[in-house]
Formats: structure tokens, sequence, C-alpha cells
């Protein structure tokens, strides 16, 4: 991606003249410099029989020691992918400490969680089962679940063949094989990008403007808007702690580097407006507000109302078809089966 060296200094006369009407061709040229469409398909797509049975994992409850947390508990396909809540309640009713992140398009993010601390979504989809304020579940209990579950055998021995297909390995790439089928193509944005001058509104071109010509695009760009580069909380301007809880000090908690304290994985802006509230500490619900902050804190710019208003309307353009998913029907427990630990 092209990113000006000046970015987060640039604001010219188009971003205080929010009634400038915009040229689609010549706003698609300069955005294709930022910006890629999200595609119609994953590439590569996984295997049939791991998505499938990915799927069926990640609404599975009993993979949580209580049995009643699945992966789309906190990452709900009918809500944007998120949970709609500031911290997601986990294992015994304990709280997270961060707003949990929307599962579409994560495939596309160069890490996973906040603070980057998986590589991908292999390594991502294990994490909350083991968490103790999460699923509260161990890598061993998981696989003793699955392997007392006796209708989960066929579906590990197509997706995964060999002696032993039923191992921690294998429940987190089936799981990251279906999240990766999580995409939402074919936005107004994309349309847009891919040549469709009528697929957005004038206001939402104008926001576009206003977006690039801010400075926004030096940290949400590429195909996620976000997603591919860690950036400090607190740029210009520190946040309101309300807004960053000094306890979580982001980055830092993975690589012990001071330079890291404060400092996110930048967050895609891909469907937006459905995954309130907004930033890690899932503090702001209004997504107006969360612009002015940003405008505030990462650009040292006090965005007046109708740049915000733009980019608010810029932003709605950024919602894709949502995955079209058949709720999975789950194998039966039997008596062999664990039981819950509430």
């Amino acid at each position: 991606m092209r990113i000006p060296a000046l970015a987060l200094l640039v604001v010219t006369a188009h971003a205080g003249n929010a009634l400038a009407a915009e040229d689609p061709a010549a706003l698609r040229e300069e955005a294709t410099g930022y910006f890629e469409a999200i595609p119609q398909t994953a590439d590569p797509m996984p295997a049939p029989a791991e998505i499938e049975l990915g799927k069926m994992l990640f609404f599975e409850p009993r993979l949580s020691e209580a049995h009643n947390i699945s992966c789309n508990t906190c990452h709900n396909l009918g809500t944007g992918g998120t949970d709609l809540s500031s911290v997601s309640l986990g294992h015994r009713w304990q709280k997270g400490g961060r707003n949990s992140p929307t599962v579409l398009n994560s495939s596309f993010n160069t890490a996973q969680f906040w603070d980057g601390r998986a590589a991908d979504l292999v390594e991502q989809a294990g994490g909350p089962m083991v968490n103790p304020v999460e699923m509260g579940s161990t890598r061993e209990h998981v696989v003793e679940m699955l392997k007392a579950i006796p209708g989960y055998k066929n579906y590990f021995a197509a997706a995964f063949p060999g002696d032993d297909p039923i191992t921690m390995e294998n429940v987190t790439t089936a799981i990251a094989a279906f999240e990766d089928t999580l995409i939402t193509p074919n936005s107004p944005f994309d349309r847009f990008l891919e040549g469709d001058d009528g697929a957005m509104t004038e206001a939402q071109l104008t926001g576009l403007r206003v977006f690039i010509d801010a400075g926004c695009v030096a940290c949400h760009n590429g195909r996620n808007l976000g997603g591919n580069s860690y950036q400090p909380f607190g740029v210009v301007e520190h946040p309101d702690w309300a807004v960053m809880p000094p306890e979580d000090k982001g980055r830092f908690q993975v690589t012990r580097s001071a330079d890291d304290e404060y400092v996110f994985k930048v967050p895609t802006l891909r469907n937006i407006v459905l995954t309130p509230p907004y930033f890690h500490s899932g503090a702001v619900w209004d997504l107006g507000q969360a612009v002015s902050i940003m405008g505030n804190v990462q650009l040292g710019e006090a965005l007046d109302d109708s740049q915000v208003a733009a980019i608010t309307e810029f932003l709605a353009s950024l919602t894709g078809e949502q995955p079209q998913v058949i709720y999975p029907i789950l194998p039966p427990s039997t008596v062999e089966t664990p039981t819950p630990q509430p």
C-alpha cells in the first residue's frame, strides 16, 4: 500500500468542505493507492470437510468448561461478528479485559487479538478455550470432550485422515478454516473500488475524501482498512483514561518493550457501524464520537461537525454482505461425555 510519509499532517481544503462534489473516477484512482476490495470468496479456499467441522466447533459450547460458551458467543455472526458488549462475559460470569473484535474478515489481519499475541487464526482459535476468564477449559479437556461425543468421529476423520484425528491442533485448524470463509464482500465501497460510480452516495464519497485528506489512511488502509499495523493509542494527545484504562498497556504485555506501552493493533473498519462499542476498552458507543476522539488523539486535529459527519457517512459504506451461515446441528452427548462444570 502507498502511504504518504506526511499523511498524519495533511489536512487539505477539501477536508473542511463537507459539501464538495467529488469526481468518482479521480477519487477512485487515488483510493486504490490505499485500499483493496474484499474478494468474493476466501483465497485459498480451505477444504470443505475442514470448513464443515470448523463451523460445528465454532458453535460448540461444550468446548467450554461449563458447556455454555462457544466461539459464537463472543463473535456472534448475527451481530457483525461481535457480542455488542463493552467486554465479554466468560466462565463463571467473569468479565474479559478488552472489547471482543469482529471475527469477520479477520483472516486479512496481520495478527490476531488487540495486542497481536497470536500470529494467525489457528493460534488465536486455541486461546479463548484455555483462558480461565473466557471458556475455562484446558487443551486436554477439549480433546477428551470431543472424543467422548461419538458423532464427531467421522467429521474429524473426513477433515484430517489419520490414526488419531481428534487433536487440539486439528480443532484449531478446523475453526480457523471456517473463519477464513467469514468475509464480507460487495460493500458499497468495494463496488466503488471495482468501478461502480454509483455504488456510494455523494455524502459517502465526500466522507472518503475527508478520510483520506485528514490522514486516517495512515493507519486505516489496505484490504481491511486496518488490522495490518500497530500504533500507540494517543499518537498526538493522550486519550481520556475512561477510554484507555491505564492498567491495559496493550502490546507491552506481549513484548515487554517500553516502546510498546499502550500500543495496539489497528482495528479493521470493515462493518464498523454493526459493531459498537468501539476501541479496545469498548468505552464509546457512538461512532461519531469515536471518529472525533481519533481525530484529536491520533491526528492532532479537532475535526469539525461536518468532517465527523462526513467520515461517519463513509464508514457506513464499509458494510459488506454478511456471511449466510446455517446453524449446525451438533452431535449429542452420551453418558460417557464429561458433564459441565459450572
